[in-house]
């Protein structure tokens, strides 16, 4: 049964949206384990701060269904299909990585690109899954964040009140 990991984000009223997201991911697919939370600045665009982590799970379905189970629970929490990439979100799942598959077809692409483009997916994941190897570049992702100089922001763990 392959591990997948999903890049969760939020930025409108993200004290709601994530709980219940991590809630309904339980239900659905057993213990998750879950990065520490960190807060970031928008990025490519004007909005409020994001809360983002990375899970992980095992499942049995294909990638195809995970990640339109992610779909519908964005949708679920008022995230509109009409959206411009970047905008704020009530709630953003990614299905990052599933497995060691390589798959880009039918709008879904693993691993995604957001690991070694934003700090917000790539810190997260190296927290949870550092020795894991990438499946295109080899590297572990402890080595791909140590590398990542050039995203490596100024966002910072936070524990939220819903967490105390």
């Amino acid at each position: 049964m392959p591990t997948g990991y999903i890049s969760i984000g939020s930025n409108i009223d993200k004290e709601a949206h994530i709980p219940c997201c991590l809630h309904t991911l339980k239900k659905l697919f057993g213990p998750l384990t879950i990065s520490s939370i960190y807060e970031s600045e928008a990025v490519g665009f004007i909005g409020g701060v994001f809360h983002n982590l990375v899970v992980g799970f095992e499942s049995d379905l294909s990638a195809k269904q995970v990640a339109h189970i992610l779909r519908q629970i964005e949708l679920e929490h008022g995230r509109s299909r009409q959206s411009q990439k970047f905008s704020s979100r009530t709630l953003d799942l990614d299905l990052i990585l599933f497995g060691e598959a390589i798959i880009q077809e039918d709008g879904l692409s693993i691993p995604r690109a957001e690991i070694e483009e934003y700090a917000f997916v790539l810190e997260p994941l190296a927290e949870i899954a550092g020795s894991l190897k990438h499946p295109v570049s080899g590297k572990t992702y402890d080595e791909l964040w140590q590398q990542a100089n050039h995203i490596q922001s100024k966002q910072h763990r936070v524990t939220p009140d819903w967490l105390k």
